[in-house]
This record gives structure tokens, C-alpha cells and sequence, in this order.
């Protein structure tokens, strides 16, 4: 029998009172207004590869953890080696994702939605080796809270169909649908990912807590970039296009499968270049910036989904992530 071992992360939340202290900000994503100030543009990938913020090991597996703790809508990446290693999943949430290989052994990677319970969840990694054998290592990580704002959103009369909420449901289904999907390869390289839009300032948040005409209330499932009509949008990385079309609020949208349960997607686009099942390499162009679906001016709304759900895509472009391994 081999051992398993038990670790407690424990993620220090220092947010108190969310509602009390974020502040009320107007939207960009669908609205004309900007935000007083701005975020600068990230840097894709910025880091080498990290230490290790904590490390298990039992009978012959080490799972390493490449963060301490995990915030709402955050991707943490979780390294597994050992000897004759001969593949490995997690479990996490109650779900199951198989991990990739690498160089020197195999990465998970693991997700928590942004409306994601604050408290400490189970994390499991099943390995297998070559002569058969088997370890599980068992952890626990704790999820805390997303540093979340506030938006009032004014949606012009022509268009304000689109905050029904049954309307949004039906959307985010299809995006789950789509989402489902997990390919077993990967296919972005050691460059990582990048922004769509390059040096394009960063507007309305992950995340946000949203009011649409002072009645419908909604979650922003993405990042929106500053932008002006028809400026071309690249791939963030590499992959093949899952979906294209017209969504009624996303307006027309192309959606990348990046492979191993990562997406991306691009929304309110004026044109588009790519067709579904077309093989996308990194900064390649896939379409312009528009103004179609829930959008009142030259808008453009980029989001990454990790196993089936959205995550802070700026967060997720700036972790380490292993390069491609034939």
C-alpha cells in the first residue's frame, strides 16, 4: 500500500466586507464610459518557472504546488513527478482532469469560478507508473475571496432586450457547451499566452459585480481591452477554433480550444477570419473589433475558461505554464 499524505494550504484573505469597500465604477464593457484609471497592459508569461510554494510526496510520487492559495476565478498549476511516472490526474471541485505531460513529468492545471464558495477544499492527484503501481497524495486548498468591483451599466433602449436574463442563461449554456470539451493535447508553446491586443490598456474587469439600467444584475465573465473599430484582434496562443458565430451578446464570437481544458474567446467583433476547425498559431489574426451584440460603442470583451469555467484571464496569462512536449 503506499501513503497518502495530507497537507493544509492555508490562503489568507485579506478582503473584509466586500461590499462595503469595493467601489461603485462605470463599465466600459457595455457602455461608452471608461473607468477613471486604466490597468497597463500585462506581460504574457512574465516569470521563469517558480518554485515550488509547497511539495508532497509518498512512495515514490512528488506533487509539487506552484501557488500558496487560490482566489476566486484564479488557475493554480500543479506539477507531478517521480520515477517511472507514467501519467497523473486531479481531482478538484469534484472534478476530474487529466494532466499533461512534460519534460520531467506531468501539470495539472486546476480552477475555481468566480462565484466559487471561500473555504477549504479537497485537492486529490492519482498517479500511475509504469510497472502498474499506483499513489494517490491527498491536499487541501483554500479558496478565498476575488478582489471584485462594482459596475452600474447603462444598455441604450435599442438593445436593452439583451439584459433579459433568461437571454443570458441560454448563452452561458451554450459557452458551457461549448466549454464541455476537453482535448487531449496541447497545443500552446513556450512563449505562453498573450494579450489579443497588443499593448491595449486593460478597461473593465474580471469579475465585476454588474447592474444593468438600474434592474438586471450580472457577473463580467471576462476582461475587456480598450479599442477602437476594426483593429485586428490576434490568437492569444496557438490552437483550433472551437466555435464561430453570432451569440446574442457576445455578438459575433470566435472561441480557440488551446487544448487540456483551456479556451479562449473573442467577442463583439466586426469581422471574422477564421472557421471552425481551423488550426490557429499565436498572434495570428482572427478577426477586427466591433460593435455587435450588448455593446453601445466600439467594444471588445476577451475571456479564458479553464475546465469549463471563466477565469481571470489576466491572472492565467501571467502564470508559468510548461512548454509543448511531443
Amino acid at each position: 500500500m503506499r501513503i497518502q499524505s495530507t497537507l493544509t494550504i492555508t490562503f489568507l484573505v485579506m478582503l473584509i466586507g466586500l461590499a462595503a469597500i469595493l467601489p461603485l465604477t462605470p463599465a466600459d464593457a457595455q457602455d461608452t464610459a471608461l473607468p477613471p484609471t486604466p490597468a497597463a497592459p500585462p506581460t504574457a508569461t512574465p516569470i521563469p518557472r517558480p518554485g515550488a510554494a509547497q511539495s508532497l510526496s509518498a512512495d515514490g510520487m512528488t506533487v509539487d504546488l506552484y501557488f500558496s492559495g487560490l482566489a476566486q476565478g484564479q488557475t493554480g498549476l500543479v506539477y507531478v513527478s517521480g520515477e517511472g511516472l507514467a501519467g497523473a490526474r486531479a481531482r478538484f471541485l469534484n472534478q476530474l482532469t487529466d494532466c499533461f505531460p512534460g519534460d520531467d513529468g506531468y501539470y495539472c492545471l486546476i480552477s475555481t469560478s468566480m462565484e466559487q464558495s471561500t473555504r477549504v477544499y479537497d485537492l486529490d492527484i492519482f498517479g500511475w507508473f509504469a510497472d502498474e503501481a499506483r499513489t494517490t497524495i491527498h491536499t487541501q486548498v483554500e479558496v478565498g475571496l476575488g478582489k471584485f468591483i462594482r459596475q452600474e451599466v447603462t444598455i441604450p433602449p435599442e438593445r436593452a432586450y439583451l439584459i433579459d436574463p433568461e437571454i443570458e442563461r441560454g448563452e452561458l449554456a451554450r459557452m458551457e457547451s461549448i466549454f464541455s470539451t476537453f482535448t487531449e493535447e496541447e497545443y500552446w508553446d513556450g512563449t505562453g499566452f498573450a494579450l489579443p491586443i497588443a499593448g491595449s490598456e486593460l478597461t473593465s474587469p474580471f469579475g465585476a459585480f454588474r447592474t444593468f439600467n438600474d434592474s438586471v444584475q450580472t457577473r463580467h465573465t471576462g476582461w475587456d481591452l480598450r479599442t477602437t473599430l476594426g483593429q485586428p484582434v490576434m490568437a492569444t496562443a496557438a490552437g483550433e477554433v472551437a466555435f464561430t458565430g453570432l451569440l446574442d451578446i457576445r455578438g459575433n464570437i470566435v472561441v480557440i480550444d488551446h487544448g487540456y481544458g483551456v479556451f479562449s474567446t473573442y467577442s463583439h467583433l466586426s469581422q471574422v477570419h477564421v472557421t471552425r476547425g481551423q488550426t490557429i498559431t499565436k498572434g495570428q489574426i482572427i478577426g477586427t473589433t466591433g460593435n455587435t451584440g450588448r455593446s453601445s460603442g466600439p467594444h471588445f470583451h476577451w475571456e479564458i475558461a479553464v475546465n469549463g469555467v471563466f477565469v481571470d484571464s489576466v491572472q492565467f496569462i501571467q502564470m508559468w505554464l510548461p512548454a509543448h512536449t511531443e
